[in-house]
């Protein structure tokens, strides 16, 4: 069965979110490395470091990643703006590689209006530049999440996605995040078994199943094809129940980490909820 959890904060320190992770049973986490609302932020300690990798080694080492600043565009044509954007991006593959966790992953940005094919060239060039300045985090995948495709967001096809990997000096080095809220906003029905079947079909035609590492595991406030990106929790959006049961029995995702990022109070009452819930739907 899929190994179910949560993206969890790292308030009072990283190694807090193994605390919280443990809280609602969840066997995988997402997690931010530092305060995603600033640009620049200290350097790790060995100290967290090592706190980190205990608390990690204590909750069984289960599968772990890092989602990036969205602060971070990388497709902005913005020159200055777009160095910002790589050194952040840069230093996030970085603080990755000092927790030892194996996926980054990063929205693929917005070309803010220069265009779809600009936006992909900006983007796979300030990627390639990122992964040069953090070298020495050779252990780092980066995977590109779907996106809903709002505004000019980049990633709302899986064309676009495809179209970095092939492109990039990196592709071997990059994967992706399937987000259900995201790929429905953008036109994917997974709420149906044909429309599920068909997804996967494309997916696997077009970037390959092998590249898919990650899941989050989202219902979406607004209809198929919306273009909105507006979470809402499991079986309570336009989803519904049906597009989650067929991904929790899909056996080609059997062992893949799915984490929730769906609204929720600091008692994570809701966390526990739509895990629950979630393995309710997987069969015997």
């Amino acid at each position: 069965m899929p190994l179910l959890g949560a993206h969890m904060s790292i308030e009072g320190g990283l190694h807090k979110a193994f605390e919280r992770i443990s809280t609602v049973k969840g066997e995988a986490l997402q997690i931010f490395s530092k305060n995603q609302r600033q640009w620049h932020v200290p350097g790790l300690s060995a100290s967290e470091i090592n706190q980190f990798g205990e608390a990690w080694k204590q909750w069984g080492m289960g599968p772990v990643a890092v989602h990036d600043s969205y602060l971070i565009n990388l497709a902005n044509p913005d020159t200055k703006k777009g160095d910002r954007a790589v050194a952040a991006f840069g230093e996030e593959i970085r603080r990755a590689g000092q927790l030892g966790i194996p996926y980054l992953i990063m929205h693929p940005g917005s070309h803010v209006g220069a265009g779809m094919e600009e936006g992909l060239q900006q983007l796979t060039a300030n990627l390639d530049r990122a992964f040069a300045q953090a070298a020495e985090a050779t252990s780092v995948m980066v995977l590109l999440e779907t996106t809903a495709g709002q505004g000019t967001g980049i990633g709302a096809s899986f064309e676009e996605l495809a179209h970095v990997i092939s492109h990039s000096e990196h592709g071997g080095r990059l994967g992706v995040c399937f987000d259900t809220c995201h790929v429905f906003g953008a036109g994917y029905d997974i709420s149906s078994k044909a429309g599920y079947e068909k997804t996967f079909t494309d997916f696997e035609a077009i970037i390959g199943l092998e590249r898919l590492k990650f899941f989050h595991l989202n219902d979406s406030k607004k209809g198929l094809g919306s273009r909105v990106d507006r979470h809402a929790h499991i079986g309570k959006g336009k989803i519904g129940l049906e597009g989650f049961r067929l991904l929790m029995n899909d056996p080609r995702f059997a062992r893949h980490p799915m984490v929730l990022e769906t609204p929720k109070e600091k008692d994570l009452h809701d966390d526990i909820e739509n895990l629950k819930l979630l393995r309710s739907l997987i069969n015997g």
